[in-house]
């Protein structure tokens, strides 16, 4: 396969994440719950078309230091700042916030930090020192912080009128924000999704990427999302505590 086409492939899956990034957050602006819906499954979708660049720059042997600037780029804008207009809208649209009030500002400034952590986070990730541990993140991916847990919560909220009402969102929606990017920005060390020795990880793996492809195709079962994301979460912090650090590898 010519080289050009070989590079150009996987970059222009992360080129097609970059616009859909900015087409979510033009979209959030526009106002009414149909918007702020689709602007949700916008990110979902850059989710899977993150996964689909990474898949084909290995397998096209096409990884590059271009590629990888390009990825993190795009990266920023589809789960950093996406996610945070996307929450900072929901307050207003679900949570019932009022423009100007404190409680607004609260939570664009919790927006405004949990983007500026995402770009701190991938600024240290493309470090030519950071050599990352072997099949482990360092900190929370930016992809699941905000293409896992903000847009899948978005999308419960919206499907779920009663739940919401009931939830003070003034007051979760900031300090989810807040958590998340501290996360993004802590040195916890965080599974990737790359094979294991264990069988039932790995299919575990694959089920659950089947699953939630087919929940992003269809736009249905967001409440599937969320509640893997949350697991993952939780279930990686945990593994990252109890296992052992193993030799670090060159940067992925």
């Amino acid at each position: 396969m010519n080289n050009v086409l070989r590079y150009t492939i996987p970059n222009s899956f992360t080129a097609l994440s970059l616009l859909l990034g900015i087409a979510s957050i033009v979209t959030t602006q526009l106002g009414g719950r149909e918007y702020l819906e689709l602007a949700a499954w916008m990110i979902v979708w850059c989710g899977l078309l993150d996964t689909v660049d990474g898949v084909a720059a290995r397998v096209l042997k096409a990884t590059s230091s271009f590629g990888a600037e390009f990825d993190s780029m795009a990266d920023l804008v589809a789960f950093g700042v996406a996610p945070a207009i996307l929450m900072l809208n929901a307050g207003v649209q679900i949570g019932g916030i009022e423009y100007g009030t404190e409680q607004f500002w609260v939570l664009a400034v919790a927006a405004g930090v949990f983007a500026l952590a995402g770009a701190l986070r991938l600024a240290r990730f493309n470090l030519p020192t950071s050599k990352p541990e072997r099949g482990w993140f360092v900190g929370i991916p930016i992809t699941a912080a905000g293409g896992g847990m903000c847009s899948s919560l978005v999308l419960v909220l919206l499907y779920h009128d009663q739940l919401a009402d009931s939830l003070p969102l003034n007051l979760y929606l900031p300090v989810l924000l807040f958590v998340l990017a501290m996360l993004m920005i802590s040195r916890i060390r965080f599974p990737k999704a790359v094979k294991r020795e264990s069988k039932l990880i790995n299919t575990f793996q694959v089920i659950n990427i089947v699953l939630i492809i087919y929940c992003g195709v269809t736009r249905s079962w967001p409440e599937y999302l969320f509640g893997i994301g949350v697991f993952l979460l939780v279930a990686g912090i945990i593994a990252g505590r109890i296992s052992k650090p193993v030799a670090p590898a060159e940067k992925e």
